[in-house]
């Protein structure tokens, strides 16, 4: 199958490269004239699987590989496990010229990144996301972050690829509900602007949807890409993209990560297209059609938490400015636009939003 190339236009252009087998074509995609080292970073349910396949063709072009695996999970995305790697960085004596291999999902992408973004002020890294959710958002955009007691992703920084390969045939590897949090991002890149996408994705099963795996990636990376290059550092239109997620973090924080990241914006979309319209904002309840599109998956959209839970972990969301908070609300499938509400006010947003499920 022929691979798909797209340019991300962001301050230091990158390309994406998507298509089945290249993980065994990787060497082909990097060229660094002084680099003699490559560290892969990645965590300990991907290592088994894709360390050796990324290892043969790097070692085979003549670069030294090294790997460091770190324990997989949300609550290993933190300040010290960030100070392991770039010590182990320093102890093995990389330099500006060699580069960091990011293997994995958006954890792992966002640990890499970050560390090579301040690694010696920056070195560079390739993001090869494992999974369908990091292919489709995280790794794509240059957001590098890791979670502190006080929320998710309240310290990091915006630090480009180098480049990004992905390989769909990593995503036959993952179970049914990782799987599904991919499709929870391809769903709202959709509903937020494009209703042609949100249409073809509406019901779809895993099997439909690995069928077309390499365009949905790609298409779901042109749309990130677009407002990427419009907005790098998320002072405006940027801010679309978290629609759902001012819920889904508070909902990630006040149940501990009960839920996966997919789970929560899945849950998030719900509520906000349901409080919007409860609360005048827009004219139409979406909530049913962002429900319909997931029905091609067994997905339990169970909102154990309240509204209060909500309010108060919302509040140390990353998005809050003073006494303000920007929210992101739907005026159709295809567009949604961004509310600057007071953050006491969402206190009653989320109220709203769940007041059918409770």
């Amino acid at each position: 199958m022929k691979h798909r190339k797209i340019k991300i236009n962001a301050k230091t252009p990158y390309d994406v490269i998507i298509g089945k087998g290249l993980l065994s074509e990787l060497a082909e995609h990097i060229e660094f004239d002084r680099a003699k080292t490559a560290v892969i970073i990645t965590d300990d349910n991907v290592y088994p699987l894709y360390e050796s396949a990324v290892r043969k063709p790097l070692e085979n072009a003549g670069f030294k590989v090294l790997s460091y695996v770190f324990e997989n999970g949300e609550k290993h995305k933190n300040p010290a496990e960030l100070i392991n790697i770039i010590n182990f960085l320093a102890e093995n004596k990389v330099t500006r010229a060699d580069f960091i291999i990011a293997l994995g999902g958006g954890i792992v992408g966002d640990m890499a990144g970050f560390a090579a973004g301040i690694y010696l002020r920056g070195i560079k890294y390739i993001q090869i996301p494992t999974t369908f959710l990091a292919a489709v958002d995280s790794s794509v955009g240059g957001k590098t972050a890791v979670n502190l007691t006080g929320g998710k992703n309240l310290a990091g920084l915006f630090y480009q690829p180098y480049a990004v390969i992905c390989d769909p045939e990593t995503f036959e590897t993952l179970g049914d509900v990782t799987f599904a949090d991919g499709v929870s991002e391809a769903v709202k890149h959709g509903f937020i602007h494009d209703e042609n996408l949100f249409g073809k994705l509406k019901g779809k099963t895993r099997t439909e949807y690995m069928k077309d795996i390499v365009e949905i990636v790609a298409r779901n990376v042109e749309i990130k890409g677009e407002i990427v290059a419009s907005d790098e550092f998320e002072k405006g239109q940027r801010q679309l993209l978290n629609f759902g997620h001012t819920a889904a973090h508070a909902i990630e924080k006040c149940t501990e990560h009960a839920y996966s990241h997919g789970q929560a914006v899945a849950l998030g979309m719900l509520i906000m297209a349901r409080a919007a319209y409860k609360k005048g904002y827009c004219e139409c309840d979406f909530s049913g059609e962002i429900e319909e599109a997931f029905s091609g998956f067994s997905r339990v959209l169970n909102m154990n938490f309240t509204a209060k839970q909500l309010y108060e972990a919302g509040l140390s969301d990353k998005k809050r400015h003073g006494g303000k908070i920007n929210i992101i609300i739907p005026e159709r499938v295809g567009k949604c636009v961004i509310k600057e509400i007071d953050a006491e006010e969402l206190f009653e947003v989320f109220k709203s939003g769940l007041e059918e499920r409770q």
